[in-house]
Formats: C-alpha cells, structure tokens, sequence
C-alpha cells in the first residue's frame, strides 16, 4: 500500500487502497469518486479525479468490504477488499442510534422522529434543562442573596484599592529591592537616586510627555526593573499601569539621561570614574600591590547577543566568530580594587580587541610608568610604547616549545589578578539584559544600556577581597 495521505478530506491517516482500475467496471470507481465528496480545486462544480497514487485508507470501509479467505481456504496475509467494496465511513456520515434512552427524560418520540439522526440535539437539551431546572435562584433564601452581593461588593473594592507597582512597596523589603533592581536595600537605591540631582524632575522626554500617575523615583525603579529582569513593555505596562508606549519612552529617555549623567557630566568631583594614580594604589588589595604596583587598569572585551539585523552590511558587521552570533563587544577596564573605571563605546561582534583599543582614549588617559593588565587577545604593547606605558599579559610561545619556570610563574601571577575583571562583567551581567538578545532599539542604545549596567555595579558591595 502506497503511504501517500488518504485523499478523503478531513482525514491524515497515510496509507490505504488504490482506486480501482479503469478496467474494472467504471461503476465501481465511479461509486469511490462520489463517495467521498471531493470537489475539484479549480471548478467547484465539478467532482474531483484521483490520480493513479490516490488512496483511501482502511478507516473508511467496514470488516466485510475485505476478503476474509482466499480461494484456497486461508487467511490472506494482508488484507485484501472485495471487488464491489466501496467505501461509506466518513467523518460528515451521521451514525444511528441503536441505543434506547431512559423515558423520563424526554417524550416518547413518534416513528419519524426516531428514523431521523436530527431529532437526537433535541434530546440532549431537553435532559441539560431538566438538569439544571433545581439550581434555580427562587429556591435560595434571602441569607444566602445578601451573602453573595456583600461578595460582590467585597470584590468590587478590593479591585478599587489596587494600587500600581512602586518602589514604596520594598522600604522594608531589601530582598525585594535587590531582586528588581540589583541594590542592596531601599536606602541604597536612594542613594544612588540622590546622584541625579533635580534633574530627573525636569527631563523633556523622548517622545512627548509623560504621565504623571507614575511618580519620578517609580520611573527609575521601571528602569533598573528592566535592566535586571529585561521584562517586556507589555509586562511593565500592566505593572505600573501605564501604557507600553510611554514605558518606552520612559527606558529610552532615562538610559540616555543615565549615561550622559554619570559619564560626560562630571558630577562626582569626589569620586570620579576615571581614578587618580594614587587613589588606585591607596585601594588596591595588598597582594596585588606588592606584585604589581603601577598597574592602573585590568583590560578585557565582553560580548552582549543582539538579534540578527535584516540589514546584510549590518549582520557581516555583527556578527561573531567567537560567539557564533550577532553581538556588540565593549571594552571594559577595572582597577585592582574591583571598581570599574572605563568603558568603551560599543561595536560590531566583528571587531577585534585591538581595533577597540586603537579607536579608544585609554593609551592616552594613563600616565607615564603606569602599566596595564589583560591577556593575550590584547597585543597592543606598540601603542602604549610612546606614553611610557607597560603592558603585563601573558608570555606567547614564540617558536618555542616550552617555556622556563620563571615565565610560567608570571603568567600564573598575572592570570590571578587579572582574573578580577572577568569577575566584574560577571557580576555585571547578573543584569539580564545584557545576555539576552537586544532588540533593535536597545540596539542602538547599547553602549548607554552596557555602560549603566557596569556603573551600577559600582555601587554594589565590592567582591574583591583586600588582600586579593
């Protein structure tokens, strides 16, 4: 049997009986055609013609439409039908009921009635309305009406009450600060909201105003909200109770603000970003200072997925080989202590570490006699040669085979310590928006989303010990 779907409409089933063949008696084919109700595709009045890998599977025939012996007495292996079978199941056929139903649930039917597959919905809405005649209202009593409409109205004001999601909630709630938005507790994030000054209450947004049933502090809850949970627009819209479009606005407009606020304003006199040979030295952990005392900054590049732009120039310049998909690469530099103190600006999945650094400020940033840490992707010791710049990463091979003890002691040296900046693009990405797929906006604003997330960490709890 050919297992080719059964041409009956409305069946899957594969497999099955070919028509019979023209030579046969043309009755027979012709009883199959009319049987199972096909039209033809392009002349609907027209029934349809089977071709010569047509079947209708065994669904469609009774046990005695096949042949049960063969000509010699026994049983066929495989099942053969009768020469004048034709078939007659089919989904649309309506079955008789053999079946007598109990006569108290409906009237006694006349011969007619019973004859016709139609009488047979009749009955079973006539058993579901004396099924639910008791549960009628009328036999309740007046107890349990009151009952029911206090409910109602129970309800009614508890949905009232509710309240839109806000930062409010979790004043005492540390968990829960930490869980939406990465600090460590209610004061904490006032904190680091103190650090935007009164700005934030006159932002000119985006795309148009924004409404005011969100408070300013909330709208920088949603934005922390979406950096460490990348909900969706739909999700913080029902949260807040605010449109999706003004949630968009709202992340658009503070990322930007964010960024220009904490990295091209200088705010933090106090602290800058960017810290000062001896403020490094003060802060950097015993161990480290005693092995590698001049280093200002540990170096290394990240990767954040984007997804895959429809733009061919766009998905070449993405994409990477080391990754295996369309990413943006940052530059990221941390000092010994654990702080980060410089971020790149984003690129292409396709770009190099080197091209990172050559289109970078950082040789230029580093005094003379300083030195910086990173490994051996980074091999860019000619462009810190005329500030006076050392550069400590791993020893390459260099056509030889093995190297001396004393090298292999170094290199052991620098990966330990140069280990800590891996540590902070770990604690960085806890912010989930930075492992999955950017969308086409968060695209574009990359290098704010990626540099906030980074500044963020600053103001968590340091996870490199002092004596590291």
């Amino acid at each position: 049997m050919p297992k080719t779907q059964c041409c009956v409409p409305q069946c899957v089933n594969r497999g099955g009986f070919q028509f019979p063949s023209t030579t046969r008696a043309d009755s027979i084919r012709r009883r199959w055609i009319v049987a199972i109700k096909r039209v033809d595709v392009e002349n609907r009045n027209r029934l349809w013609k089977p071709t010569a890998s047509s079947v209708v599977c065994v669904d469609h025939f009774n046990d005695e439409d096949f042949v049960k012996t063969t000509y010699h007495g026994t049983t066929p292996l495989k099942r053969q039908l009768k020469k004048d079978a034709v078939p007659f199941r089919f989904p649309w056929s309506a079955e008789k009921v053999t079946r007598r139903l109990p006569e108290r649930h409906f009237a006694r039917p006349s011969t007619d009635s019973c004859q016709d597959p139609a009488a047979v919905p009749d009955v079973a809405q006539n058993i579901e309305v004396d099924t639910v005649e008791p549960l009628h209202v009328s036999r309740s009593t007046n107890t349990d009406i009151a009952v029911v409409e206090n409910t109602a109205d129970v309800s009614t004001n508890t949905d009232t009450n509710l309240s839109s999601f806000s930062v409010s909630r979790y004043i005492n709630d540390p968990d829960g600060i930490h869980n939406f938005s990465g600090l460590g507790n209610y004061d904490k994030f006032i904190f680091v909201f103190s650090t935007l000054g009164e700005t934030p209450h006159y932002l000119q947004y985006m795309y148009g105003r924004v409404s005011d049933d969100i408070s300013v502090i909330d709208r920088f809850f949603l934005v922390l909200i979406k950096l460490r949970k990348h909900y969706s627009n739909f999700e913080l819209s029902r949260m807040f109770q605010i449109s999706e479009s003004s949630v968009y606005n709202i992340f658009c407009t503070w990322i930007r603000f964010l960024a220009l606020q904490w990295k091209e304003i200088p705010t933090w006199k106090e602290i800058p970003t960017w810290c000062s040979r001896d403020l490094v030295k003060f802060y950097s952990p015993s161990d480290f200072k005693s092995k590698f005392s001049n280093t200002r900054v540990i170096i290394d590049g990240t990767e954040c997925p984007v997804k895959k732009p429809k733009n061919p120039t766009a998905q070449q310049s993405t994409f990477s080989t080391y990754k295996n998909r369309n990413t943006v690469k940052v530059l990221v530099g941390v000092s010994p202590g654990g702080l980060c103190t410089y971020m790149s600006d984003s690129y292409g999945g396709s770009t190099s570490d080197r091209q990172i650094v050559e289109r970078s400020s950082l040789p230029r940033m580093c005094d003379p006699g300083d030195s910086i840490m990173s490994d051996k992707g980074f091999d860019v010791q000619d462009m810190f040669i005329p500030t006076q710049v050392a550069v400590n990463i791993p020893t390459f091979f260099s056509k030889k085979n093995r190297m001396s003890s004393k090298v292999v002691m170094t290199d052991r040296k620098i990966a330990s310590k140069r280990v800590h900046v891996e540590r902070i693009i770990r604690l960085a990405k806890t912010y989930t928006i930075l492992k999955a797929p950017l969308n086409t906006s968060e695209t574009l604003l990359s290098s704010d989303i990626i540099f906030v997330c980074f500044t963020l960490c600053n103001f968590r709890n340091g996870i490199v010990p002092s004596d590291a």
